[in-house]
């Protein structure tokens, strides 16, 4: 039984794009590389002026960028990178926000537009509906990874209905916006007079001035005995214990700010980047110190999907540990997910 109405086929055809969001492997990290005059740090933290409304200024400095001993091949080696101040959105986008602008602008998002036949050859036309991805917890485990025995293509799943037809916004109106597409988050971008972070930018702003730790608040996951961000605790991908408070998203401000006073900056949501994802991208740069790092499309003629940060309220210890600080992830451009939002900065 197909409790979707769309076929098998549609089904796994655009269910596989949530799977990149939990890729994960398992490998020793190298040391620090060796040789290079690197002293991490802050610099002058005074803001260039007035912050513009419900952003903070995240100054320059110097870091590693990377993760270290977390089994994450993609973000080795660790390496030196220094980056410009800016300034950032405190939070994710949220619902009320992505209200104002399809209220000014008019946007369709495109998980409310028709796919286009030519992305989905010999999928039936009737099954060219709108909709996106939604987490559906099965009953039992299975055996090994599988991501599609918990994502299900929805139809009419938006950001509007989240869930699907029959969900909506009330009591979300301060929850991250979800199953917004990369060209979704570009255009909010251009309304607001603003844009994506590289990778690097989100890292740095991240760590809040602590350089080198696991997460956006230190070291441990739990500091005092409390959850420091919306992630899964319980049995994953089954039963969500919830500890933290939240079995979905959370409000912006449910958990404290890191150093620069940044929310959400792990868990809750997933959140776009400008960097194209390359698995490999950090290898050129372990030699020398990179100022303001970005990364291109991939010239191997691979689809081209985008880095996204931060990890969501899906992620845990024993699958997907990407609230690690300096972890990456990657999505199709696309396609949105109810586990996948964005911020935003500017100079």
């Amino acid at each position: 039984m197909n409790p979707t109405g769309v076929s098998r086929s549609m089904q796994r055809r655009l269910v596989f794009v949530a799977g990149a969001l939990f890729a994960a492997a398992c490998r020793s990290a190298p040391a620090v590389p060796a040789g290079i005059a690197f002293v991490p740090g802050v610099r002058d933290a005074r803001p260039p002026g007035p912050a513009p409304e419900g952003m903070v200024w995240v100054p320059g400095g110097r870091f590693w960028m990377g993760c270290e001993g977390c089994n994450l091949p993609d973000a080795l080696p660790l390496h030196p990178v220094e980056v410009d101040g800016f300034w950032m959105d405190q939070s994710p986008v949220t619902n009320a926000e992505f209200t104002r602008f399809t209220e000014a602008t008019g946007y369709v998002t495109v998980a409310e537009r028709r796919p286009d036949p030519r992305d989905l050859p010999g999928v039936a036309p009737k099954d060219l509906v709108p909709g996106s991805v939604v987490f559906s917890p099965p009953a039992r485990r299975f055996p090994g990874i599988r991501y599609v025995d918990w994502w299900r293509w929805v139809p009419g799943a938006s950001w509007r209905h989240p869930e699907g037809p029959g969900s909506h916004l009330r009591g979300r109106a301060d929850h991250p916006v979800v199953h917004v597409a990369f060209e979704d988050a570009e255009a909010y971008a251009r309304w607001a007079g603003k844009q994506l972070p590289t990778e690097a930018q989100y890292e740095f702003a991240a760590r809040g001035g602590l350089d080198r730790r696991r997460y956006a608040w230190g070291d441990s996951l739990a500091p005092g005995g409390r959850w420091a961000a919306n992630i899964f605790q319980g049995s994953f991908p089954v039963r969500n214990a919830a500890l933290d408070g939240f079995a979905g998203t959370s409000p912006v401000g449910a958990f404290p700010p890191n150093g620069f006073g940044l929310r959400d900056m792990g868990g809750n949501v997933w959140q776009w980047t400008a960097d194209w994802y390359d698995p490999d991208a950090y290898k050129p740069l372990a030699s020398r110190i990179t100022r303001n790092p970005a990364t291109p499309r991939p010239p191997d003629g691979s689809r081209g999907e985008r880095a996204i940060r931060g990890g969501s309220f899906l992620c845990s210890d024993q699958y997907c540990t990407r609230y690690l600080v300096g972890s990456r992830g990657r999505g199709e451009p696309s396609t949105g997910a109810s586990n996948l939002g964005f911020r935003l900065i500017r100079y």
